[in-house]
């Protein structure tokens, strides 16, 4: 069966959708996304991810393309129409069509693009059996990452950087020498005492819908976390250390610049972590 995607108004085959060339997201990255898993037909934590999308609107001062109701409805239809029952739903929002400038156009109306695809999940669990390394590199990105706009390409470069020394993820670290986050995660590691850290979410990273509901498995799990900076060799120290994001709940990190993290296998915090995620995930028929 062909994929099925949206694309401002129109439920199109997905090779036959198109935005236009003028689209202010594709010549300006002048647009917002999100990322929600979708698993056992399940959509995974949508209310913290549409919480966030009208964040990054509001903070671009960008209109919503519709009401959230008719939002949701049109999530949902696209994940049936593609018939996900485990994988990832995109949405991303633009300010319009417009001639090129660099000013907000008066009057154009938001474009919205909505698309799923199918993922199987041993993938996810056989990475997170075996764990994945990360590299560190400087951050260069700019400074308002909170907005989860479409303008990654210090990311992309990133994990193209990544992939070439044989690991999985990029950390970004700061002039302190401080672990911000991945090139499309948040960073956490667990201490010697089990108590796990995670930076603070202000706008030096982006606050993460999986970091969030992680802080609620945690506390039923009766975990401790601090939100407080971390350095790479604090990192390189620790017991275990993993990154979340909706495409990889917690993934186990074994290694940082190929030094192994303590005796580099996957820990019992993370795997359990990772175990007790769907069951305290908001979770939404599909």
């Amino acid at each position: 069966m062909p994929r099925i995607s949206y694309v401002n108004g129109r439920y199109a085959p997905h090779a036959d959708a198109y935005v236009h060339i003028e689209d202010r997201g594709y010549q300006f990255a002048d647009a917002v996304y999100e990322v929600c898993e979708v698993a056992k037909g399940y959509i995974v934590d949508m209310g913290g991810h549409l919480d966030r999308l009208g964040r990054s609107l509001d903070e671009l001062r960008m209109a919503w393309p519709m009401s959230r109701a008719a939002f949701e409805i049109v999530v949902r239809e696209v994940v049936r129409r593609n018939r996900v029952t485990n994988g990832l739903v995109y949405i991303q929002v633009s300010r319009g069509v417009a001639p090129r400038d660099f000013l907000f156009p008066a009057g154009a109306r938001p474009s919205l693009v909505v698309t799923a695809r199918k993922v199987n999940p041993a993938i996810n669990a056989g990475k997170a059996e075996a764990g994945i390394k990360v590299i560190t590199v400087p951050e260069n990105r700019w400074d308002r990452v909170d907005i989860k706009t479409v303008g990654l390409l210090p990311n992309v470069l990133a994990k193209e950087q990544a992939k070439a020394a044989g690991a999985q993820e990029a950390w970004f670290v700061d002039t302190d020498g401080n672990v911000k986050e991945g090139g499309s995660s948040n960073a956490w590691i667990v201490t010697k005492d089990g108590v796990l850290v995670t930076r603070p979410a202000d706008h030096g990273i982006l606050r993460g819908i999986t970091r969030t509901t992680l802080f609620k498995v945690a506390a039923g799990l009766g975990l401790k976390i601090e939100e407080r900076h971390f350095s790479v060799q604090e990192a390189k120290e620790a017991r275990e250390a993993f990154i979340s994001s909706a495409t990889t709940i917690a993934m186990p990190v074994i290694a940082i610049d190929d030094t192994p993290i303590a005796n580099g296998h996957p820990g019992s915090t993370v795997l359990s972590l990772r175990q007790a995620f769907f069951d305290v995930a908001e979770k939404r028929p599909a």
